[in-house]
């Protein structure tokens, strides 16, 4: 199996539903990182999984949708809400929309949206929003 992975990234802002999301329920900024993996059991005829130019610029395109922007305003966001699983079938939804309209992998190319979390328990240390008893050491 190949696989080729294009990163990018976009901010946005957006608050959470539900009690399980504690200080997040607010209205708050976030970035992510968002990995577009291309995969195949073989090559292509030219010797690749994908264009990765065009794919990078269908990734971009997709993201400079969100970038910026309120999520608690789009309407295709307010069923499923804004969680980052939800963020990731959204841009996965809007980049094979992108994708039939015009660059097409081969045949056997399977895509995956990953949006990768890497947070250090520090960042929560000095969280006003904690308890003291709640913060981490």
């Amino acid at each position: 199996m190949f696989s080729v992975t294009i990163r990018d990234h976009f901010m946005i802002a957006h608050s959470l539903r539900g009690e399980v999301f504690g200080p997040a329920q607010g209205l708050h900024g976030a970035t992510y990182v968002v990995d577009a993996t291309f995969r195949r059991a073989t090559l292509d005829a030219d010797g690749v999984v994908v264009d990765i130019g065009r794919a990078g610029e269908v990734l971009r395109a997709v993201l400079g949708e969100l970038g910026y922007r309120n999520l608690d305003d789009e309407a295709e966001l307010a069923e499923h809400g804004h969680t980052l699983e939800e963020v990731a079938r959204y841009v996965m939804t809007l980049t094979k929309a992108q994708l039939a309209g015009g660059f097409t992998p081969e045949p056997g190319t399977e895509q995956e949206i990953a949006i990768p979390v890497a947070i250090p328990s520090t960042l929560f240390r000095d969280l006003p929003c904690l308890p003291e008893r709640e913060r981490p050491e």
